[in-house]
């Protein structure tokens, strides 16, 4: 049966992409969930997976066009049986990224690339293809081997790299200014369509910080947890009990999800922020579950996620603890129905048995869809991320 492969959005208000490479070629067999091709959005550039598995027959489009959303990339001959692995549409960045000051110190060395693939940035992609230079001949010095615009010039023949690129009649693209622009679009629909409701709560981390310490000091320092680990997990858990806040709302109605994808908002280092998930969060144990959310940051900074990633969260998590600010009031990723912000854990005075003590409090704060569920039923989700943070040993 002949398919037609098409460019999924990739973002609330993403309306088209740069096609960068072909991962196939026409004869070649691939499956659902391949990468296939990459593409540049916004967001940067990102692995484009296949949906079915079958055959490539033709590749329509060309590295270097831009395809419009929805646009044909290729053709397929798949399988009857295959399906999707992901739906077309998908929610756009969060103004408040998740950046613990730990995981910079935390994190394994960015990891190599897969086997066949070469790390490239974007800038040095587009010289190599101005100059005609196979990406695979050049030895990358940036992280993880990654392949980087100097490495390219210095790859250049004399006389090709004194050659300057093409020049646009338009003004030179600002990858930073764009991906405002692209953040600026979808949190403006975000507060246009969806009438936001918010709630806080404020729990004591005691606890989940104890027993953190004790289960950190009983393992080697790669299996050690951090605590945004766990704040994932309890949401996951909550977003999977309490009814109205997993799931997308579409077409003038909720589609609850079947599984907990939780978004995790990253900031990048050269500016801007990006939302991929950790899919069936609910389900991992915490140190799968810490070590995907290392990879994601580390993936999501070397321009190497996957569109599945993009596609899939049912909800999402952002933090600005790292800066110290004791709360955060998110703006929802349409399609999704609601957001959780994590603030600072921060000494407080509070009450334990009719005396006053210190103790670590962090602010938890709720986005959420009043199409879609009420305060009441906002009160009991925060409430029950509330409870699982307050038995650890638990999650």
């Amino acid at each position: 049966m002949r398919s037609e492969f098409r460019l999924p959005a990739l973002g609330a208000d993403m309306e088209h992409a740069v096609l960068v490479e072909w991962r196939v070629r026409p004869g070649d067999r691939v499956a659902r969930g391949d990468v296939v091709a990459a593409v540049e959005t916004d967001k940067g550039v990102i692995d484009l997976e296949c949906f079915e598995t079958g055959e490539v027959c033709e590749l329509v489009a060309s590295p270097g066009t831009r395809v419009d959303v929805g646009g044909v990339l290729a053709l397929l001959e798949v399988e009857a049986s295959a399906g999707p692995i992901a739906a077309a549409r998908a929610p756009a960045p969060s103004s408040r990224p998740v950046e613990p000051s730990a995981i910079a110190s935390a994190t394994a060395a960015p990891p190599r690339a897969a086997a066949g693939r070469v790390r490239v940035s974007p800038a040095a992609r587009a010289r190599a293809h101005d100059l005609g230079i196979a990406l695979e001949g050049i030895a990358g010095t940036g992280a993880g081997g990654a392949i980087e615009l100097a490495d390219v010039e210095a790859a250049a023949p004399p006389a090709a790299a004194a050659t300057a690129p093409a020049e646009s009649p338009a003004a030179p693209r600002d990858p930073v200014a764009a991906m405002r622009a692209a953040i600026a679009s979808a949190m403006a629909r975000s507060k246009r369509e969806i009438p936001h409701y918010y709630l806080t709560l404020a729990m004591n981390l005691d606890p989940a910080l104890a027993w953190l310490e004790r289960h950190n000091a009983s393992v080697e320092p790669a299996g050690r947890l951090l605590y945004p680990a766990l704040v994932l997990k309890a949401v996951a858990l909550a977003a999977s009990e309490v009814p109205g806040f997993n799931g997308h709302f579409r077409e003038g109605r909720f589609e609850p999800a079947a599984a907990v994808h939780v978004g995790v908002a990253i900031a990048l280092r050269g500016g801007g922020l990006i939302a991929p998930a950790i899919l069936d969060a609910a389900g991992k144990p915490l140190d799968v579950l810490m070590s995907e959310f290392r990879d994601l940051v580390s993936r999501a900074r070397t321009a190497r996620l996957r569109s599945s990633e993009l596609t899939s969260p049912t909800i999402t998590v952002t933090s600005l603890g790292d800066v110290g600010v004791e709360a955060v009031l998110p703006v929802i990723h349409p399609p999704q129905v609601a957001m959780v912000g994590a603030g600072s854990v921060l000494q407080r005075p509070w009450v334990a048995d009719g005396a006053i003590v210190a103790r670590p409090v962090m602010t938890l704060a709720l986005a959420a869809d009043h199409r879609v569920s009420d305060g009441r039923s906002g009160a009991q989700f925060l409430d029950r991320i509330r409870q699982k943070l307050g038995a650890p040993e638990a999650l």
